[in-house]
């Protein structure tokens, strides 16, 4: 009867411990969203052209950025001046600034009027752009 009892014993904890060991299988599947990567900002008058190609800013712009007239043209514009100053200053300094990040430089004069859309979408693409790298242009950097 003692051997019996002491089988079952060992025959439950084995039993115990090898279905503690469940794998689990996450069926969530993250949606790769790089279908629309690119925005073009284009005025033919002022003859400019912007365009963003980064993966995943269409995606945050349309999902986390605030609405458009938000913030005023006033309000982009100096920030637009501000961070794409210190943009500018990084490119020029691949050796403390990761050349990775900062490839090119940005032709932002604050005395041509860009329009609101324009200010909108570089304004939004340094939120997004410091939030995502890590980086810090200038200032508080609201979190999105």
């Amino acid at each position: 009867m003692k051997n019996t009892i002491y089988i079952l014993i060992i025959l439950f904890t084995i039993i115990a411990c090898s279905t503690s060991q469940q794998k689990t299988v996450d069926t969530a599947v993250k949606q790769n969203v790089a279908v629309n990567d690119t925005v073009r900002i284009a005025n033919d008058s002022l003859e400019y052209e912007v365009i963003i190609i980064d993966n995943g800013f269409s995606y945050w712009l349309a999902s986390r950025s605030y609405p458009r007239n938000y913030h005023s043209l006033s309000f982009l514009e100096s920030k637009n001046y501000l961070y794409v100053t210190e943009w500018n200053n990084r490119v020029l300094q691949p050796m403390r600034f990761s050349p990775n990040l900062y490839e090119m430089r940005i032709d932002y004069q604050p005395n041509i009027h860009y329009g609101y859309e324009v200010n909108y979408l570089i304004y939004n693409y340094m939120i997004y752009f410091q939030n995502t790298y890590k980086q810090k242009l200038w200032g508080y950097v609201p979190s999105r």
